[in-house]
């Protein structure tokens, strides 16, 4: 890491729940999360916007959520992010052959057409290349409510944030999940 992550005794108390939460679900406080706690109030927002994002009770999938996230960090070079997102769309009931064609999901017959539209949405919002025009999002809305759009550009904008932040930084992965070759990843951003 560019940054090194503070001990936790130098943290304010008020985060503790968070490390807490984080040590049950992961085992460990994650640096990504050490880094931004840094700032602990960018971390409560942040933390704060994470929760609303990926409640229950969106109107995006878990695991199409999931998808996104994974897709995103993938463009943005980011390890830790594609590690821990891939760990989570797995729980979410993705099969393994299906994260390992993400990186050629135009190419795959894995992937149905409301995962398609969504992501090659993901990649127009977060490649600086490419733009939203009128006719993606015209076929965009053939699958999701103007709700359901504004969640899913919600999801891509926070996600194009965290992963810019922790490859930025440098944040290694933590080995939640096998992630591809080097010659892989520069097959996963179209270089």
């Amino acid at each position: 890491m560019r940054i090194e992550a503070r001990p936790l005794n130098r943290y304010p108390w008020y985060l503790r729940p968070f490390f807490w939460n984080q040590r049950r679900k992961y085992g460990a406080v994650l640096d990504s999360a050490l880094l931004w706690a840094r700032s602990s109030q960018l971390f409560l927002g942040v933390a704060v916007l994470y929760g609303m994002i990926d409640r229950r009770a969106s109107p995006i999938d878990p695991a199409l959520r999931s998808l996104i996230t994974v897709r995103v960090s993938q463009i943005n070079h980011c390890s830790f992010c594609v590690d821990l997102n891939s760990a989570t769309l797995l729980k979410r009931g993705a099969a393994l052959d299906k994260v390992d064609a993400l990186q050629d999901w135009q190419d795959s017959s894995l992937f149905e057409r409301r995962e398609r539209i969504a992501l090659e949405y993901a990649e127009a919002v977060t490649r600086s290349d490419r733009e939203v025009d009128d006719e993606l999002f015209a076929r965009l809305r053939q699958d999701f409510d103007d709700d359901a759009i504004i969640e899913l550009t919600g999801l891509i904008a926070f996600q194009n944030m965290s992963s810019k932040f922790n490859s930025a930084l440098a944040v290694p992965p933590a080995g939640f999940c096998r992630l591809p070759d080097a010659k892989d990843e520069d097959k996963q951003v179209g270089t």
